[in-house]
């Protein structure tokens, strides 16, 4: 799919792009065009990845013109900008409304006027019954990029949600591994608080996968394991801190879950079992040959839906971190 191709990544500077980019590298593309707003993560990226197919370009999603400008011949896109931090969007909400929303909307309309085949809109849990601004965004753009396929234009648009991905920018593990060093201790909102943990490996692995299954309208579900914060604190402790290392409980901070959903229960009605790490949520709107495409495939048959429904052991969680190269 993406042999000789020119491929444009909105926000390819940051930990997902970075992986994404070396997946993409290996499958012989023409062109990867990484579009961002972060001049100093471009050059620290040229860098580090000396390669004459990738190509940087200056630009915000909140921008129409650059956007138009940029896709320019380009066959795919990977949608991965946003504001993505929850305190953040609770405390500025037009800023995550402009970027998450409007910026979805100008990614939408430039691709197709410049005739891109196919749209990946890269999602989160938090979509999933949002109770925080930044979900509810996010939910929002799932919606504009679906109901993009209504458009008759010649452009597929297809969203992939997942969880967290280990060791990504502003993760809490990086948090943690921080405070162990600098403070000796721990700050854990909620100890009852569990999220979904992919490593970034088999997080691009499944985003690829998607996007080559992917015919339009889907949200495909990355079926995650999830693990509770403590185990994941407590093994950080053990392998960077001390038996004077403490865990402090703070509270939980606006707008965040004890518990994270991947498909929500009304998604569920609509959902079909993919593949054994995909999942499909169809959409309630009409796209009768995505729903006679995915006919022949099983209605999802679990009703476990919260990550408190996944959970992995302590020694699980340990050798998660060994596989993302978090621990010796």
């Amino acid at each position: 799919m993406f042999e000789n191709k020119v491929i444009f990544i909105t926000r390819g500077t940051g930990s997902w792009g970075h992986e994404l980019i070396l997946q993409l590298l290996s499958l012989n593309p023409k062109k990867i065009i990484v579009f961002s707003r972060n001049e100093e993560r471009q050059v620290q990226m040229r860098r580090e990845i000396e390669d004459p197919r990738l190509t940087f370009y200056i630009g915000d999603i909140r921008d129409r013109k650059a956007l138009a400008s940029g896709l320019k011949g380009v066959d795919y896109v990977f949608h991965l900008a946003a504001l993505k931090h929850v305190p953040v969007c609770e405390e500025q909400p037009l800023e995550a409304l402009k970027t998450n929303v409007t910026g979805t909307e100008n990614v939408i309309e430039a691709a197709i006027e410049n005739g891109v085949k196919k749209v990946i809109n890269v999602s989160t849990d938090k979509a999933a019954d949002p109770v925080n601004f930044y979900g509810m965004t996010k939910a929002i753009g799932e919606k504009l990029i679906i109901y993009a396929n209504h458009l008759n234009s010649e452009t597929a648009f297809i969203c992939v949600r997942g969880g967290n991905v280990l060791g990504s920018s502003g993760s809490v593990l990086q948090l943690f591994k921080d405070q162990i060093r600098q403070k000796n201790q721990v700050s854990i909102t909620d100890k009852r608080m569990t999220r979904f943990f992919l490593t970034k490996e088999k997080t691009i692995q499944l985003l690829l996968k998607a996007a080559v299954q992917g015919i339009g309208g889907e949200i495909f579900i990355m079926n995650s394991p999830a693990c509770r914060i403590l185990d994941m604190a407590e093994v950080l402790i053990e392998a960077y801190g001390s038996q004077h290392t403490s865990i402090i409980e703070s509270g939980a901070r606006p707008g965040e879950k004890l518990h994270e959903l991947l498909i929500s229960a009304h998604e569920r009605q609509h959902a079909v079992s993919f593949t054994d790490d995909l999942s499909v949520v169809l959409p309630s709107i009409k796209i009768p040959e995505l729903h006679a495409h995915y006919a022949g495939y099983g209605p999802l048959q679990t009703k476990k839906l919260s990550s408190n429904d996944f959970l992995i052991s302590k020694k699980e969680v340990k050798e998660m971190l060994k596989e993302g190269g978090f621990l010796a």
